[in-house]
């Protein structure tokens, strides 16, 4: 009898040892994507606990690619960075879109996460957070700039500036009413539309006053008003707005240009459900707000703007209505081919006299 009771006990300990176990979540996210007041709470609604380990994305690829998918059962890539890697690598498992609570999110980003993670007949992730380029406008003295072709226009000779990178050639290329991710799978006609683009940003460069490199340059030939127009991004904007009313983000009329930061389940995840209640979790309107409200960088919550700290709402409605949230182009997954063609475009640019 005592043989079965210490069974029946090490037995027990095991189970209970077993469920310990699946009520710990491991996240594997950038910095500041929990914080630690969505993490208590988390903890103290569901009784897990949390573990975070922070990365970026060439890491987080690294250390599931090491284990196989094992040793997270969450992860937060980049939209762009996970159809490749999973096509190759199989490091994520698809996902279960009845327990994600889609009501939740902006449907055109969720659809555009869908899309732009599918491989085969399955998609792998879900939004979290964004963020878009577009202009920066002195909008008192550059009232007409609204779209990426501003960045061409002889108005603002010796005001303009942007960066020689890839967003530039891609948002002049929407401005002229080409869609070049569409193209994405056709190099040749991607080439074409990239050398039309670089025709006429060489016919402008003469209007150019710099190719910025650095945000705070950048920022700072605004406030001075040496820069009237610019390709930037929305919180450089928007420090320089509370500076100056005269300044502000723009989105352009052909969209912004976003990049979107996901939820993925890892291949080997342990604590699957405890994913998805993490995920339904950080959507909830006000819990997302608690991260825009810290980090600044809006979510996929449809709803959590009524959450939202004055200041961080007012930026938002002033930049995005919802027609310019819709309209926004996502990044897809990009080739090594399309690198190739847009660095060599671009070394041209700069080499032009």
């Amino acid at each position: 009898m005592k043989r079965l009771l210490t069974l029946a006990s090490v037995a027990l300990i095991g189970l209970a040892t077993t469920a310990q176990a699946q009520e710990t979540l491991k996240i594997l996210t950038w910095k500041g994507y929990a914080p630690q007041e969505l993490v208590e709470k988390f903890e103290k609604e569901t009784g897990m606990k949390v573990e975070l380990t922070f990365s970026n994305n060439e890491e987080m690829i690294a250390k599931l690619r090491a284990t196989r998918g094992a040793g997270f059962d969450l992860a937060q890539p980049s939209q762009d960075r996970i159809s490749s890697v999973q096509a190759e690598f199989k490091l994520y498992q698809p996902l279960d879109y009845s327990k994600v609570e889609s009501a939740q999110f902006i449907p055109s980003m969720l659809d555009a996460v869908k899309k732009n993670t599918k491989v085969g007949d399955d998609s792998f992730g879900v939004p979290f957070c964004y963020g878009t380029s577009g202009l920066i406008v002195n909008t008192k003295l550059a009232p007409e700039a609204k779209d990426y072709d501003a960045l061409l226009d002889q108005a603002y000779e010796g005001r303009i500036s942007y960066r020689l990178k890839r967003p530039t050639l891609i948002g002049l290329a929407f401005a002229g009413g080409a869609d070049p991710f569409a193209k994405y799978d056709d190099p040749k006609a991607y080439k074409a539309l990239m050398d039309e683009v670089s025709q006429k940003m060489i016919q402008a460069k003469p209007y150019v006053k710099n190719y910025w490199s650095n945000g705070d340059a950048l920022l700072e030939m605004v406030r001075s008003g040496e820069v009237t127009v610019a390709m930037g991004w929305e919180n450089g904007g928007w420090k320089l707005h509370a500076e100056n009313p005269d300044i502000d983000f723009i989105a352009p009329k052909s969209g912004a240009l976003g990049w979107i930061d996901t939820f993925t389940i890892p291949a080997k995840a342990d604590n699957v459900e405890g994913a998805y209640k993490w995920i339904n979790f950080m959507l909830r309107p006000e819990n997302a707000a608690i991260f825009t409200n810290a980090e600044r960088y809006p979510t996929a919550s449809k709803d959590a703007g009524q959450y939202l700290i004055a200041e961080v709402r007012e930026n938002l409605e002033r930049s995005f209505s919802p027609a310019d949230i819709d309209n926004i182009n996502w990044y897809p997954p990009v080739s090594a081919n399309i690198e190739q063609i847009e660095g060599k475009i671009l070394d041209k640019v700069k080499a032009a006299k």
